[in-house]
């Protein structure tokens, strides 16, 4: 089964309107799916894209060779670790495992206070509503405080993830 047009044209909008506000994109350097969308609608909006891979998906011919800058490293670890360097704030668009993956990873390491980058989820369709109900519940239980919760900002469309970026980079 193929992902549906809507998540590739929602991805292409979010590289666009991050060309169109002077953002500089930093992904996962893949070509493909969500990622590959979002840097090409970044370079059609004339965005300088940085990609940064490991080493084993190049080798499996998935990275965008068309990135302004192509960093490969030795593993995911390292990838992930370099993406939070470079980047000043994320977004978090409607994916799968691999964006779970780097959401926890940049919403836990802002929770243990390693950076205070915002931390944006586009919940496009109400896509993230039934993790989100489950993570909310987890105040509940104490598995998770409020103000751990409260670090990401949940929007519904790609201009007001940049509306609420901006605000944090700005204010």
């Amino acid at each position: 089964m193929a992902l549906d047009r809507r998540w590739f044209d929602l991805a292409e909008q979010a590289g666009r309107e991050l060309a169109r506000r002077g953002h500089t994109l930093v992904s996962g350097g893949g070509r493909v799916g969500m990622m590959g969308a979002v840097a090409s609608g970044a370079r059609a909006g004339g965005a300088r894209t940085v990609g940064i891979i490991p080493q084993s998906l190049v080798d499996l011919e998935v990275a965008d060779t068309d990135v302004d800058e192509l960093v490969v490293t030795d593993g995911m670890s390292s990838r992930k670790n370099l993406m939070i360097d470079k980047s000043d704030a994320f977004l978090v668009l409607p994916g799968g495992l691999g964006t779970l993956d780097e959401l926890f990873e940049v919403w836990t390491t802002a929770t243990l206070d390693l950076h205070r980058k915002p931390i944006v989820m586009v919940d496009a369709e109400g896509f993230y509503g039934g993790l989100l109900s489950w993570l909310d519940g987890l105040d509940q239980t104490a598995f998770a405080r409020r103000p751990a919760l409260d670090i990401v900002t949940v929007v519904a469309s790609v201009p007001a993830a940049f509306d609420a970026i901006g605000a944090t980079l700005t204010g």
